[in-house]
C-alpha cells in the first residue's frame, strides 16, 4: 500500500478489510474521492483460506484483500497503510489523524475497524486460533469434518456449536470448562446426539508435531482431540469512535460488543457510518462486504443530497439578486 494521502476527501474509510474495501469501491465507482486507511490487522489473518464466499472459496485472506485494494485503486481510490488514532468533527466534516501525525479531512466517515476476539484463558488456544482451534462451522467446518472435535463451552451458544459441529463429525465431546452444568433438556439433547460431557476446567492444549493431540484438564487428565471449537467474545475495535461520541454496547445476541447502527450502517452521529464486524459481530466475509457496499451507497446518496441542497440554495440566491446587479 503505497498511495499518498491527500489533504481532503469526500470520504475516509477506516479499516481495509472486506467491509471497508467494498465501501470504498462503491464510492470510487461513484466518482467520489475516497481513501482507505488500514492498520493491517484483519480478523481472519490466522486462517489459511476464506470459505463460503461465492467465487472466492478457498482463496487466502491476504490474496482476497490484495485483489480488493487493486480494485479500489483502479477507480482512483487511495489505500494507505496506517493506524488512525482519532477522528474529530469539524465545521464541514471530520479531521482524521493517523499515528504518524498526518491529518486528513473528510466530508463523511466509514468505520470498518472490525473486532478483537477475546478467547478463554487456556494455554495454547490463541496460538492455534484459526488453524485447528476454530469457531465457525461455515468458515472451517468442511476442513475439520470427521475429526475428533472438542467443543469448549464459553456461554449460552455452546449447545448451538455442538449441534452444528456434530453434523460434521460423529466424534464430538463437550467440555464444560467454566460453564454451568447443562440443564435437563440440554442433557437429553446431548445424549440424543451421542455427545459426552467432560467436566473440569481445561488448562491447556497438548501439542505434538505441530498439531493438537488433546485437551489437558486441571486434574491432569488428557482427553484426546484433534480439533477444538470454541466461541470467542468479539469486542469492537472502537477507539477511533470515542471522540465522535460513539460507544460500543453489548450485542443483542449477548455474544460480544458492537457499535449500534441502522441496517444501512448509519450511526447516531451524523456523517458517520459503520460496516462489518465492528457493528455485526457474526458477519462472515461475504456479509461484511455486502454491508460495506450498502454503507458506501448510502454515503454517496447522502453527499448527493447535500450537494443538491447547496445547488438549490445557490440558484435561489441568484434569482434573489437586486435588479441591475451583475452576475
Amino acid at each position: 500500500m503505497t498511495d499518498e494521502l491527500r489533504d481532503r476527501y469526500d470520504a475516509v474509510v477506516v479499516g481495509g478489510g472486506a467491509a471497508g474495501l467494498n465501501g470504498a469501491l462503491v464510492l470510487a465507482r461513484s466518482r467520489r474521492s475516497v481513501a482507505v486507511i488500514d492498520g493491517g490487522e484483519p480478523r481472519n489473518a490466522p486462517a489459511a483460506a476464506v470459505h463460503s464466499l461465492l467465487g472466492h472459496d478457498g482463496r487466502s485472506p491476504a490474496e482476497l484483500l490484495a485483489i480488493g485494494r487493486e480494485e479500489v485503486r483502479q477507480y482512483g481510490g487511495h489505500v494507505v497503510a496506517g493506524t488512525v488514532t482519532t477522528a474529530t468533527r469539524e465545521a464541514d466534516g471530520f479531521a482524521v489523524t493517523v499515528a504518524d501525525m498526518r491529518t486528513v479531512r473528510a466530508r463523511r466517515l466509514l468505520i470498518a475497524t472490525g473486532v478483537l476476539d477475546e478467547l478463554p484463558a487456556i494455554d495454547g488456544l490463541r496460538e492455534r486460533w484459526g488453524r485447528d482451534v476454530v469457531h465457525c462451522p461455515y468458515c472451517h467446518g468442511w476442513e475439520v469434518r470427521d475429526r475428533a472435535i472438542g467443543v469448549i463451552a464459553t456461554g449460552p451458544m455452546a449447545m448451538h456449536q455442538v449441534m452444528l459441529f456434530r453434523q460434521l463429525s460423529d466424534d464430538v465431546v463437550l467440555f464444560r470448562h467454566l460453564a454451568p452444568e447443562p440443564g435437563t433438556e440440554e442433557l437429553e439433547q446431548l445424549a440424543a446426539l451421542g455427545v459426552p460431557v467432560v467436566t473440569g476446567r481445561v488448562t491447556g492444549l497438548e501439542i505434538a508435531a505441530d498439531r493438537i493431540i488433546g485437551l489437558r484438564l486441571a486434574d491432569g487428565e488428557l482427553v484426546p482431540r484433534d480439533i477444538v471449537a470454541t466461541a470467542s467474545r468479539p469486542v469492537a475495535r472502537s477507539g477511533v469512535l470515542s471522540a465522535l461520541g460513539l460507544t460500543p454496547a453489548e450485542h443483542p445476541s449477548g455474544l460480544g460488543e458492537h457499535v449500534a447502527a441502522e441496517p444501512t450502517g448509519r450511526t447516531a452521529v451524523p456523517g458517520v457510518w459503520v460496516a462489518g464486524n465492528v457493528t455485526d459481530v457474526m458477519a462472515q466475509v461475504g456479509a461484511s462486504a455486502a454491508a460495506g457496499a450498502m454503507a458506501g451507497a448510502q454515503i454517496n446518496a447522502d453527499l448527493c443530497a447535500e450537494e443538491l441542497q447547496a445547488a438549490v440554495e445557490r440558484a435561489r440566491t441568484g434569482r434573489l439578486r437586486p435588479a441591475g446587479s451583475s452576475a
